[in-house]
């Protein structure tokens, strides 16, 4: 973990223009990751972070005029980081996010949000060679 999904109504913007932003979200996680801690010990695992998206097709937004737009971006961790951790993380992504949709946030209607979710270990299986992939390095 970190694990970010985000979900955005098809006018809103190119695979360019998200393909960028997922970056963006995924070096602010990792620096996060770099400058915050709790008990000497990192936030989030480096081979814990992801980023994607899925781009919305269908949707029908406030009134339904064809001009408004969503980004919903929904970040799960595991359990157990403080509240502040909880609140920079999300101050520092929600802050990239907009600002990456601040012309289009100036030109037509559009709904930003964000939300963090924790997670237990118990229901949840994996299988990741991630983590000791990047301790090899």
């Amino acid at each position: 973990m970190p694990h970010l999904t985000l979900e955005y109504s098809a006018n809103l913007a190119g695979e360019d223009s998200i393909a960028q932003l997922c970056k963006t979200l995924a070096d602010c996680l990792a620096h996060c990751r770099d400058t915050q801690r709790e008990n000497e010990q990192r936030v989030y695992p480096l081979g814990g972070i992801r980023v994607r998206a899925l781009r919305c097709e269908q949707y029908c937004i406030a009134d339904g005029q064809p001009d408004a737009a969503f980004f919903h971006a929904n970040l799960k961790i595991g359990a157990g980081r403080s509240e502040a951790v909880k609140k920079a993380t999300g101050d520092a992504l929600f802050d990239l996010i907009k600002q990456h949709f601040a012309a289009e946030f100036e030109k037509h209607g559009l709904a930003l949000s964000l939300e963090i979710n924790e997670f237990s270990e118990a229901g949840t299986w994996k299988h990741n060679n991630l983590h000791a992939r990047l301790k090899a390095r």
